[in-house]
Order: C-alpha cells, then structure tokens, then sequence
C-alpha cells in the first residue's frame, strides 16, 4: 500500500514520520542548519533504513518554517505544502486521541493552536521556549545544550531561587497554596548552586508556557454554564480543559512534574502523547 511522509522542517532540525493505513511509522530528526540539505538528507536516511522505494511512497507533505525553501516535488513525489498551525493542530489531536484541545507546539518559541475535529485555529504564541532556555543557560551558567542543562538541573532546589506565596504572607490565599510561585527568581542569592539556577531556568520557562496555555483553555471555556453549546467565531466548540503538549521540549523530563502541579492547581489536563515531538510531522501526513 503506498504510504505517505510527513516531513517537519524547522530551523535547526527537521523531523520525518510515515504513515500507513492509520499509523505512524519510524519517526526520526536529523539536524542541519541548512534546510534543504536537511530535508534530503532526512528524506535519504528514511527511505534506506525502510528499504522503500520511492514507488512505494504516495505523496510527501511537508510543513515548518524550512518548508518554504522547497520548491517542486521531492523526487519526483507528488510534495505538498501544510500550514504549519494546520498540522500542529491535527498532529495533537491524532497522537492523543482527544477530539477537542489546546494544541501547544513547544519548540524554539510556543505556539499555541486550538483544535477539534472540524476546526483548527492559531490563537497566539510566545517568543518564550527553548529559544529561552538556551539563552539563559548559556549566560547564566555557560550550558549551550540541552542535554547538559537537563543533567545540570537534577536535584535542583527552586526554593534557592523563587519567591513562593509562603514567603510573603502568612495568610491563606484563596486558590493558591503556600508553596505557589509567586515570582521566579525573586529569591535568588549567593547560595544558590547551578543545579538550582539550572532549575529555576526550567522551571520559569515551563511555568510561562503551562499558565499561557491555563489562559487559553479559560478563555475557551470561561464558563461553566457556557460548555456545551458556545461556539467561537471560528466555529470550533469553545470548551475544552485538555491541553496537548507538543514539540522537542517534550522530551524535558522535570517539565512533567511543572506541568502536573499546574494542572491540579487550575483544573486542566495536560497530555504529552507518545511521539510527542513529532506532531507537527504527524499531522502534516495525515492532512
């Protein structure tokens, strides 16, 4: 059965999925600061590693900020070009299962994309992402990846770093528990070790994308009353609580602990499927 490739290409990496009667298959990424050698090279690599031939390949859709420099057909492939927030959006849709959620698509900025089944519309985005944790690891602590920063973050102490609520006030603050970040880094002193400013780095940038990403569920479903039936300009159903994390930074593992906290503490469900950094991929295949 012919098969389809999904091809994600980015600025600095670019992500290739198949997909065949309903599934994915052999996701990967190469990285290349060129794109189209990024998008040959991947293209090459995934045809060899499944013995295909490129009869066997029905149709390339190709989607990223890298995607514009490609021109024609990709070997002669019938190649087709996706929005980008199109496939963020039925990528996070697919790989969860859900039929209804805010996409996030978390790569060197955030992008933010709501989604159901008939509907995909971008609703904003932040220049805060792994752009951000780079940055500040690579001034502040002289890490410039992020395999370094992630074992540099373990066994972090945040309470080195942030300003909680419990430090500024003995009284109960209604929704939010003592504990609650009341400003990161607003506790910062000579004391503190790199594991715990390589933490407060992780910390900071996953906690801005989880509480924009909080915003925009709210936003969609403001009230209670108002589930079900409310219906935005763009004729996606308002209402939705799950929230779909997406991109490379998926692969962070102290984001999940951030992200758990925020989740119990304003009633959302952030889900991070399997292949989570492939989605963007993924829903340009299956477009």
């Amino acid at each position: 059965m012919p098969k389809v490739i999904g091809i994600d290409i980015g600025g600095s990496t670019t992500k290739i999925v198949g997909f065949d009667n309903g599934k994915i298959f052999s996701p990967f990424h190469v990285k290349a600061s060129d794109p189209i050698a990024s998008i040959y090279g991947a293209f090459g690599k995934f045809i060899a590693e499944n013995e295909l031939a490129i009869s066997d390949i029905e149709k390339v859709a190709i989607t990223g900020v890298g995607s514009s420099f490609i021109t024609g057909n990709i070997y002669g492939i019938p190649t087709e070009k996706v929005s980008e927030f199109k496939a963020i959006g039925k990528g996070g849709l697919f790989l969860s299962g859900l039929s209804k959620a805010i996409i996030v698509s978390m790569g060197t900025g955030t992008a933010y994309v709501l989604a159901d089944e008939k509907n995909i519309r971008h609703i904003g985005g932040s220049g805060v992402g792994g752009g951000t944790l780079l940055g500040l690891s690579n001034k502040m602590l002289n890490v410039r990846d992020f395999d370094d920063l992630i074992e540099t973050a373990r066994g972090g102490d945040l309470s080195n770093i942030d300003l909680t609520i419990g430090d500024i006030t003995r009284d109960v603050v209604e929704g939010l528990p003592p504990d609650s970040t009341a400003s990161n880094f607003g506790k910062i002193s000579d004391l503190a070790s790199k594991s715990d400013i390589a933490m407060g780095i992780i910390n900071l940038v996953f906690q801005t994308i989880g509480m924009l990403a909080v915003f925009a569920a709210r936003m969609y479903c403001s009230e209670e009353e108002s589930c079900g039936s409310a219906v935005g300009p763009s004729g996606i159903n308002k209402c939705t609580r799950d929230i779909v994390l997406t991109g490379n930074l998926t692969n962070v593992p102290q984001s999940r602990e951030i992200f758990r906290r925020l989740g119990e503490l304003f009633d959302v469900n952030f889900n991070i499927p399997e292949n989570a950094e492939y989605a963007t991929a993924v829903g340009a295949a299956i477009m």
